[in-house]
């Protein structure tokens, strides 16, 4: 090999671990699958992906958001993300575990958000979305919160607080790498978002922040001289929430309060994946709702169809293109499926 193909590789293999994603998340003890980026190159090319309570997005290159970002959209749950159409379960109190494989950046802070859907979070917009932090680390006892995870098989593990009011959250996990952070829009944030309903017998319903504005790009943990002053460091965003706290959400897409079990529920569960998809219940209720819960498998839709342009009389097939970036065709799917766009470039017909 040339001396031009070795730095070549080299810089490419440099590259691909400059980056990272969540490969699964773990609820109680069960796993949960991330989003995979071959599955944007599958539903790109027309093929189908299994529905998941992680998010999707656009990121082939496992990259990150900077920090001149930090206030728009991509900041949220990552570049294009779209929220999954399933929902994991976790116990008040319990743990979820986030599994980053093979992440390389030791000198990094991690932190944990969730935010109240409301409602089923498969038609959640992202940014109405109010977040709540509920976990944080930095620089601790001489050793950054990346080197912990690193040497804790690349995890990082949040309990969810036992006050927090039962419901249908978005759990975002997210690392910030500080390496050379001392220079501006350097440090690379890498926000990853996930469905998860938690069952609880707490009332608190904490006040949050929109995600686009829980940083600036130039607040101290963010641009920050990590190698020189690392026992001064704080992680970024809003205080932690702090048990006990009673100020409501009042953000319409929110509400002001956790809506009535309905009389039936609708269970998503994957067959091939331990999720399932549910509205707010309690610990005090799981019984009686057991009885209304139908065994039948089914998949969740979204509320509403892509709509965008105007559609012809023909139908889509099943897993076949139905909108996105210069798509000009039919937008109508076949009977028992629904149009589902993904990221902002592509949308194909999946079952409903």
């Amino acid at each position: 090999m040339s001396l031009k193909s070795t730095l070549l590789a080299t810089t490419i293999a440099t590259q691909a671990l400059a980056h990272g994603i969540i490969g699964k998340f773990i609820t109680d003890g069960t796993p949960n699958p991330g989003f995979p980026t071959d599955y944007i190159y599958r539903i790109q090319n027309g093929n189908p992906v299994p529905d998941l309570a992680a998010w999707s997005t656009s990121a082939t290159d496992r990259g990150y958001i900077e920090p001149a970002s930090v206030n728009t959209p991509d900041i949220i749950c990552h570049k294009d993300a779209v929220p999954g159409l399933l929902t994991a379960k976790v116990n008040a109190g319990g743990t979820v575990d986030f599994v980053w494989p093979d992440w390389p950046h030791n000198v990094a802070s991690v932190l944990t958000y969730i935010a109240s859907c409301g409602g089923d979070c498969a038609n959640v917009d992202k940014e109405a979305l109010k977040w709540i932090k509920i976990d944080e680390a930095g620089f601790e006892d001489g050793t950054w919160a990346g080197q912990k995870l690193m040497d804790n098989d690349f995890t990082w593990s949040t309990k969810v607080p036992e006050t927090i009011a039962p419901g249908n959250y978005v759990f975002r996990n997210e690392i910030i790498n500080l390496h050379d952070a001392a220079t501006q829009n350097v440090a690379q944030l890498y926000p990853q978002c996930m469905n998860i309903a938690i069952v609880s017998d707490g009332t608190d319903v904490p006040q949050g922040v929109p995600g686009t504005d829980l940083y600036t790009a130039d607040e101290a943990g963010i641009l920050f001289d990590a190698e020189g002053d690392a026992e001064n460091y704080s992680p970024p965003g809003p205080p932690m929430y702090v048990p006990g706290a009673t100020s409501v959400q009042t953000s319409p897409a929110l509400g002001s309060a956790y809506p009535t079990l309905p009389a039936a529920i609708n269970s998503t569960i994957a067959t091939n994946m331990p999720l399932t998809s549910i509205l707010p219940i309690t610990n005090a209720t799981a019984t009686a709702i057991a009885t209304v819960v139908p065994t039948t498998l089914a998949t969740r839709t979204r509320s509403a169809a892509i709509t965008t342009g105007t559609a012809s009389f023909e139908t889509v097939p099943l897993y076949g293109k139905c909108g996105g970036k210069s798509y000009s065709g039919s937008k109508t799917c076949v009977n028992g499926s629904v149009c589902r766009l993904y990221g902002k470039t592509y949308a194909q017909c999946v079952p409903n």
